[in-house]
């Protein structure tokens, strides 16, 4: 909970839109969060917590699509707080529409996500909720279909919060998470045709994980099949390429022929680009 003195150095405006979320919270009197470990979903668990205590349980689903690392640490996180947290196995990767890769992806993972929380979330008599914010809204996420279909709440959005507002938030409480760079799944990865599967996620997660070992924090290594294509800022691509006999011999180890740099740097979501419509936001 933060002090009395870190909310009054916040904004009039955003301490309404905080007040605001926890009022939804309030109401919805017992919720099933569904935490990844994300800067969004951490603060949605953290005022969750806050509020309604046992009445507040934060659910990782884990499956191939979840980076290694990105599991420990939520998971570590939410021991650390003290929070009435789980795990469950989700099983996107057998729904062929997912694997497929098309362009609605996220929606058959999503639906597979509630799917599996729906009972869960029976048994206490709760609420699904969800860490989208309102910058979300008008980005190209299929997944939110799947969230309106099933009435799944998006307290966050629905309190006017921005991903900058949510860091501000996280940042007020001392949240680690409220400087973490974007980590979606790893089948965000896959060019879109490229079909997700088990080894290839795990390819992309080891591949990741040798640009880490170099000293790389805002990274993607995109799998077009045979080529990888990796993505850091700007500033950062010279570091790549002056490393680059090591970081091509460490990704072709893992399968790919052929390793490239975006000399465009790093851009989150950038595989939408090739949909045409990446700011429309149902599929």
């Amino acid at each position: 909970m933060p002090t009395a003195e870190k909310m009054a150095a916040m904004n009039p405006r955003l301490e309404e839109k905080s007040v605001r979320l926890v009022s939804l919270l309030s109401d919805l009197e017992r919720v099933v969060v569904a935490y990844s470990g994300g800067v969004d979903s951490t603060l949605l668990a953290a005022v969750a917590h806050e509020t309604l205590g046992p009445n507040a349980l934060a659910i990782t689903a884990v499956s191939p699509s979840l980076a290694g690392r990105e599991l420990a640490a939520a998971t570590e996180l939410a021991r650390d707080l003290g929070w009435n947290h789980r795990t469950v196995a989700t099983h996107e990767i057998e729904r062929a529409e997912y694997t497929r890769n098309s362009g609605d992806r996220c929606y058959w993972c999503k639906t597979e996500l509630f799917y599996v929380l729906g009972p869960l979330a029976a048994e206490m008599k709760a609420s699904i909720a969800t860490g989208t914010n309102l910058d979300d809204l008008s980005e190209y996420r299929p997944g939110l279909r799947a969230a309106e279909e099933r009435s799944v709440h998006t307290p966050l959005a629905e309190a006017g919060l921005s991903k900058l507002d949510v860091r501000t938030l996280s940042a007020v409480r001392g949240l680690p998470t409220a400087d973490k760079p974007a980590s979606p799944c790893l089948a965000s990865r896959f060019a879109y045709g490229v079909r997700v599967t088990r080894d290839g996620l795990e390819r992309i997660d080891a591949a990741e994980e040798v640009l880490r070992a170099l000293g790389f924090e805002v990274l993607r290594v995109r799998d077009h099949g045979d080529l990888a294509r990796i993505e850091v800022p700007p500033q950062a691509i010279e570091r790549v390429t002056a490393q680059r006999a090591t970081i091509e011999r460490e990704l072709k180890s893992l399968g790919f022929k052929y390793v490239t740099v975006d000399l465009g740097g790093f851009r989150s979501g950038s595989l939408n680009a090739s949909l045409g419509t990446p700011h429309i936001r149902r599929a």
